[in-house]
């Protein structure tokens, strides 16, 4: 884990440390938000799609916190004043999630946004603090590395390359 130590944030290039990758508490939470929504907006547009009203509604509730949300959650935040179909929903999560723009955190059956803009097949790390629900990425470094290795040299192509580890960010352990 020693690449915890310090790495570069990919947001705005500044130093991270091991306690960055759960942002503290009382973080600039909307320059964080809305720093990745610009980055959904330029990526959309370097690649001829669109960032659609309900793509970046999803993408911005899932912002909203640094916690995974399951879709119906979802929907239950964007559905003010009316109920929205699961459908649009899923076709929205499904749109941000080829796009490398938001995770399916497998153990949780719920989505996080992606802040750190990574290459769609690096292998991600999320630390999940199982006292706040706050998910951190981390990178994943050498082990990334062994992990392609191994699995070019099984002639194997991974889909999702995710690592879960569960436990107690910094801040709760503070």
């Amino acid at each position: 884990m020693a690449e915890l130590a310090r790495m570069v944030s990919p947001l705005d290039g500044q130093d991270m440390t091991r306690a960055t990758v759960f942002p503290a508490p009382d973080h600039d939470h909307d320059s964080c938000a809305s720093a990745a929504i610009m980055h959904a907006e330029e990526f959309c547009a370097a690649r001829g799609q669109r960032l659609t009203p309900m793509r970046r509604q999803v993408l911005q509730a899932l912002l909203a916190s640094h916690k995974p949300l399951g879709a119906y959650e979802i929907i239950e935040r964007l559905a003010q004043g009316g109920r929205l179909a699961p459908i649009t929903v899923y076709r929205a999560l499904d749109f941000l999630r080829e796009n490398g723009l938001v995770h399916r955190i497998e153990s949780r059956n719920a989505f996080v946004a992606c802040v750190h803009h990574h290459s769609g097949g690096d292998p991600v790390v999320f630390l999940i603090c199982e006292r706040c629900g706050t998910v951190g990425e981390a990178p994943g470094g050498a082990m990334a590395d062994a992990l392609k290795q191994s699995c070019r040299a099984a002639g194997f192509a991974p889909k999702s390359p995710v690592i879960e580890i569960a436990g107690i960010c910094s801040h709760c352990r503070e």
